[in-house]
């Protein structure tokens, strides 16, 4: 395990206490253990303090902490890692941990360039590993319906989609502050929807551009960015064409009702789709707790703590639900089975486009156009463009002043 904070006690930490308390079962593998063994991180802090809270629920585990924290936890024995650090330091983390023949789990964005990407995915067939990314809102039960009616035709051929994502103050100024200066939340969040948008309906992607905000979160002329707002273009096999608008923030006010505020839609030839956080169910408020300790709009989809009805107490929810199974992916790959047969059943996992990081590239191809187009915003050069699979190369950064191209991947996204 890799990194820890907000996503580690919402995600990983439940997931790691259920499946200690109920096993890992499946009738091709059987019952197979998914011990916590080690955390790495730079400070070792907060690994601390949740092996003292987690002494009664999870067996020990080792804290290791500093530069060579990733290197001193591969070095114990692992099976899988998950890389949940910022995601400008995904890269050098991934590679180790493939590197010394363990499997992989990566928070999205899970690189920030192709070339990243090429060598992480060449890493992993020689390897002969599971690589995956952790886009847990593929699993959301909204977005799950969205597909279906997609992949059904019953919803057919995409126009034009929106999709806005707002985070409080409290993401950029106090929870991630350490290490958002020079980043931007179109990296962070918005690569949930450009995967949303390439795994449901498909298509190549063509262009895509982009503009933001700054001067709240740090300087007006810095390389820190409030909000972006990103355009995709894709076509598709007819030869037309969708736009899509992605609108990300994490700026707004720490007591604004929604929290995180999500909302999506997209328009077909034959019908629309709308989808609200805040319209989709939850509104609770309660004096002194409400929206600091206690949200007012809760998402008990993703991540939501019960007691059940026979009494027991639990904690579940998509969020949970995307770690899981890739655990039961490497427990197939590895258990269930023939060792004979293994890269029979590693061929298996590595076809599921939702999560296998080789089926990545026009995510990260989008997510290495935003940083470059607001990189040269940053150097005074707004209103550049990126055109994919471009005469010139596969990543092509057109300037507004007719300066020359500039190609920022050469090979085919």
């Amino acid at each position: 395990m890799i990194g820890v904070g907000m996503i580690f006690d919402e995600t990983y930490r439940p997931f790691f206490e259920s499946v200690h308390r109920e096993g890992l079962y499946d009738r091709r593998h059987g019952d197979v253990a998914v011990p916590l063994v080690a955390m790495a991180s730079r400070t070792g802090t907060r690994a601390a303090k949740y092996q003292v809270d987690l002494q009664d629920k999870l067996p020990p585990f080792e804290n290791y902490s500093g530069t060579s924290s990733v290197d001193q936890m591969l070095a114990q024995g692992v099976d899988f890692a998950c890389v949940a650090t910022p995601d400008n330091r995904h890269y050098d983390a991934a590679k180790k941990v493939l590197s010394a023949g363990v499997h992989l789990l990566i928070e999205k964005p899970s690189v920030l360039s192709l070339s990243e990407l090429d060598d992480l995915t060449q890493l992993a067939r020689e390897q002969h590993l599971l690589a995956k990314v952790v886009y847990h809102k593929l699993l959301d039960p909204d977005h799950k319906k969205l597909r279906t009616l997609v992949h059904d035709d019953v919803l057919q051929h995409v126009n034009t989609g929106y999709c806005s994502l707002l985070e409080p103050k409290s993401i950029s100024g106090g929870q991630f502050s350490e290490w958002i200066v020079g980043r931007n939340p179109g990296t962070y969040v918005a690569v949930h929807y450009i995967k949303l948008i390439d795994f449901t309906f498909g298509g190549k992607l063509k262009t895509v551009m982009a503009t933001g905000q700054r001067g709240l979160v740090g300087p007006k002329d810095g390389p820190t960015w409030d909000s972006t707002q990103m355009r995709m273009i894709y076509e598709y096999a007819d030869g037309r064409e969708a736009a899509f608008d992605i609108h990300t923030s994490w700026v707004t006010p720490d007591n604004f009702p929604g929290y995180v505020e999500q909302e999506v839609q997209f328009r077909f030839d034959n019908g629309v789709w709308n989808g609200h956080s805040r319209k989709r169910g939850i509104e609770c408020t309660v004096e002194g707790r409400t929206p600091f300790t206690l949200k007012t709009t809760m998402n008990n989809h993703y991540n939501g703590t019960f007691v059940e009805p026979w009494g027991a107490r639990s904690q579940r929810g998509y969020g949970i639900e995307v770690l899981e199974r890739f655990a039961r992916e490497v427990a197939y790959v590895e258990f269930a089975g023939e060792p004979a047969d293994r890269s029979q059943r590693l061929h298996e996992m590595q076809a599921l486009g939702y999560n296998d990081l080789a089926a990545d590239r026009q995510t990260v191809a989008a997510v290495q156009a935003l940083e470059a187009i607001l990189e040269r915003h940053v150097a005074g050069e707004p209103d550049c463009v990126v055109r994919v699979n471009d005469p010139l190369g596969g990543l092509v950064l057109y300037h507004p002043n007719g300066r020359p191209p500039e190609v920022l991947y050469s090979g085919m996204v």
